[in-house]
């Protein structure tokens, strides 16, 4: 089989203006960083993301580099609060904005990669996260009908992947299994490549049939050091 190991920019060169794509990770943590600051030298715009929670506290700092170069017209996600650059663009009306409990937007995705049309969930029943949505009654109780989700392109991280594409993950491996289910074209950043049987069968997070290309991120040492030196920035860390 033909290895799915490509550079960088040969892999971003799928991500056109507008598209709409999902970007693994939590705060900074398991995002593909690598991707990022390359997308953000690229320049590519009125991008709709999609992602777990926006960006590090205080930005400047993975996906939050993205909004600070106003290259994301709509959030889709849980939260902007960490990143100050999201706040005021949609306080003033650049940036479109939704919504949904974290549960309720991985479940979207889910549904997104399973091929469904969405999903019933009471989350969200009698606030204003019902308003202008569907509303069914099951064995008495409401439920809210949330569409599912799907992307263009997602961008995911792994810690190794063999150069088939299947992904072996290290720690919480947070969105980036769920979205690899649910984009048209799977990019997977990892920091090491390996060939194929170095990964045991039953290790494998992702299998590579669900990841186009895989890439080279910073590494596990130059990624360790990122997030040391944003840590002291932050005085999370002496």
């Amino acid at each position: 089989m033909k290895s799915k190991e490509v550079s960088l920019d040969a892999a971003l060169s799928h991500i056109k203006d507008g598209m709409t794509i999902m970007i693994g990770g939590f705060l900074g943590l398991n995002e593909p960083l690598a991707a990022i600051d390359r997308l953000v030298k690229l320049g590519v715009k009125d991008l709709t993301l999609i992602t777990a929670v926006n960006a590090y506290p205080g930005g400047g700092f993975g996906i939050g580099k993205l909004i600070e170069n106003h290259q994301v017209k709509k959030y889709i996600g849980s939260h902007i609060g960490t990143c100050p650059a999201a706040v005021e663009q949609y306080k003033n009306g650049e940036l479109e904005v939704e919504f949904y409990p974290q549960g309720t937007l991985i479940e979207k995705i889910r549904a997104g990669g399973a091929g469904l049309g969405g999903i019933l969930t009471p989350t969200g029943v009698g606030t204003l996260m019902e308003e202008g949505k569907q509303k069914v009654t099951i064995d008495g109780k409401v439920y809210l009908v949330e569409t599912a989700l799907r992307a263009d392109v997602a961008i995911i991280r792994g810690y190794k992947a063999d150069k088939m594409g299947n992904i072996l993950y290290r720690g919480t491996p947070n969105s980036n299994p769920i979205m690899a289910l649910a984009a048209d074209y799977v990019i997977a950043e990892v920091d090491y490549v390996v060939e194929p049987g170095e990964i045991e069968p039953d290790r494998v997070g992702t299998p590579g049939i669900l990841v186009d290309a895989v890439v080279k991120g910073y590494g596990e040492e130059k990624t360790r050091e990122i997030f040391r030196e944003l840590w002291i920035k932050n005085k999370k860390l002496a």
